[in-house]
């Protein structure tokens, strides 16, 4: 047989050796995808807070190319329920479990002290567990320049907030509001309605329907459904959106969004699980981190305006700016900080409101 042949023949052998499925050197097998589930207060809908998680769970799975799968359970109600689903979610073999509301904090603790070995998220919340970590934005930094836009675009100088919970996540909000729109106008006014709610769709209507008749002519809220965008529009005032870009909903009536961004999160913490360097922390981006921005600017606003916010929006990503810096007083008018900038600890337990503000923070019931 010619050299050349025998040589091509052993080179097709070896060939067919290493495709062989009983070559020592097949292939491992893929790892499975990671399982993953979000537990969600309110339906997905269209807008709002669970929407924005549930474009943050979208962006994930894209991101980790069918490394990780994910279960959606929606509309389900902090309490006794939620510690059923979560509880149900880590016996069916989810490795990841984020829990979406700020009430899901203790069921998510007891459920994880059963499952060790499942890994929880909790958005919003104040306590860890060595399998249960927290994450959350400083919604205030941008809540600060919507501020800024509600005092050049309201000309009674009322703004009109309806607030779900009187939670620090909360109150900062409402003061980062008042304290943009005071540095704008400084008679500005803010006033708050408290719903005890985070989705409620009538009583959200109703509370902005009371505002605007209380001379309200620019509206904000932290609540879940667009009910508060829709009486902007339908009452003819200006909408500072929050949550998700409202312009569907408030095409006429939207200056701007403030807009929970949760995508890169949600990757970052499932490639730590799956490559087993995940660890409990408690987590709080803001505008430098990309986790919350001030979205949709209104065209109809002035350059000047536009020009403004911008800039400051550059001095907060940049650090040379906090919304809770220098002197601040609250609404009776006792001096709460004298300069400075406020410390981390004092702003996650905010419980009063600074001057502008009309109305008070109740306690928690």
């Amino acid at each position: 047989m010619p050299k050349n042949l025998m040589r091509a023949l052993a080179y097709c052998g070896v060939i067919a050796l290493s495709l062989s499925p009983f070559s020592t050197s097949a292939a491992e097998p893929a790892k499975a995808a990671l399982k993953v589930a979000f537990v969600y207060v309110s339906p997905v809908g269209q807008a709002g807070w669970s929407y924005q998680h549930d474009l943050g769970r979208r962006e994930m799975l894209r991101a980790l190319d069918g490394q990780a799968k994910a279960t959606v359970v929606e509309a389900v109600a902090e309490g006794a329920d939620a510690e059923r689903v979560m509880r149900d979610l880590a016996a069916q073999g989810h490795q990841l479990i984020f829990a979406t509301s700020f009430g899901y904090l203790e069921p998510a603790l007891k459920v994880a002290a059963d499952f060790p070995a499942v890994k929880f998220e909790h958005a919003g919340g104040y306590k860890t567990a060595a399998n249960l970590g927290t994450y959350d934005s400083r919604y205030y930094e941008a809540r600060y320049l919507a501020g800024m836009v509600a005092g050049h675009g309201s000309k009674s100088g009322v703004a009109g907030y309806v607030a779900g919970f009187p939670v620090p996540e909360v109150v900062q909000g409402i003061n980062a509001f008042a304290l943009g729109m005071l540095a704008v106008n400084p008679q500005a006014q803010v006033k708050v309605v408290w719903l005890n709610s985070w989705f409620d769709p009538a009583r959200e209507r109703d509370a902005a329907l009371a505002l605007v008749n209380q001379g309200a002519d620019v509206l904000t809220n932290h609540s879940g459904s667009p009910a508060v965008p829709l009486v902007a529009e339908e009452k003819g005032v200006k909408l500072l959106a929050y949550q998700s870009d409202m312009s569907a909903f408030a095409p006429h009536a939207q200056l701007a969004a403030v807009t929970h961004q949760w995508g890169a999160f949600y990757t970052r913490t499932a490639r730590e699980v799956l490559a087993g360097q995940w660890r409990p922390q408690a987590v709080w981006g803001g505008m430098r981190e990309g986790q919350v921005r001030l979205s949709a600017l209104s065209k109809t606003l002035p350059a000047e305006v536009t020009k403004s916010v911008l800039a400051k929006e550059k001095e907060i990503v940049a650090g040379r700016f906090v919304p809770f810096s220098g002197q601040l007083v609250d609404n009776h008018g006792q001096i709460k900080q004298t300069g400075g900038t406020m410390a981390d600890a004092q702003i996650a337990q905010m419980n009063w409101f600074v001057q502008g503000v009309v109305g008070s923070v109740p306690a928690m019931r």
